[in-house]
This record gives C-alpha cells, sequence and structure tokens, in this order.
C-alpha cells in the first residue's frame, strides 16, 4: 500500500516513514509546497492531510489531485506520530 502524508513536522519525517514501514506501507512526506508538488504526488492508495501544520494552498492542491483517482483521503489535525498510527490501524 502507498501513503502520501502532506503536512507535519519537518523533524518529523524520518518518525512518519518509520512507522509507515512498520505497518508495510511505502510512503511519500511533503512538509512544504515545491513548485511541481501536484506532480509528485502520484496515485497513493491512501492520503493523509495533518491539517494543524500545513497551509490551505498545500491541502486544496492535495484533495484536487486525489479527487477521481481513487484515493482515500484522511484529515487530521494532529501531525503526532500516535496520530499517523492510528489511522494506518483503520485503513491499512
Amino acid at each position: 500500500m502507498s501513503v502520501v502524508i502532506v503536512g507535519g513536522h519537518d523533524r518529523m519525517v524520518s518518525q512518519y516513514v518509520k512507522v509507515c514501514k512498520a505497518f508495510h506501507c511505502k510512503a511519500k512526506v511533503f512538509t512544504q509546497m515545491s513548485a511541481d508538488f501536484d506532480k509528485q504526488i502520484g496515485r497513493p492508495d491512501l492520503m493523509v492531510l495533518f491539517t494543524g501544520a500545513v497551509s490551505h494552498k498545500m491541502i486544496r492542491t492535495a484533495v484536487d489531485g486525489a479527487k477521481g483517482r481513487g484515493t482515500e483521503v484522511v484529515r487530521s489535525h494532529s501531525s503526532s506520530k500516535s496520530a499517523l498510527e492510528e489511522i494506518l490501524r483503520e485503513y491499512v
């Protein structure tokens, strides 16, 4: 299963990847919006949006990119490791 994480804190990127590996998922993490962000997302099975630590524009771009692709989108205000674990327990 592929997971894209949008938002969160820069210092937590390695922790997010470790959690996803523990659930046998391949992860991409985007904490900052790059120029070609919409093209880098790809076609993940699950998109996790940490809404408390990301810009509104980045959320809109991610959600618009996921429309019509069969991607499950989950929003969480908390960007903690345990919040990600909870989400993955439910969806993986």
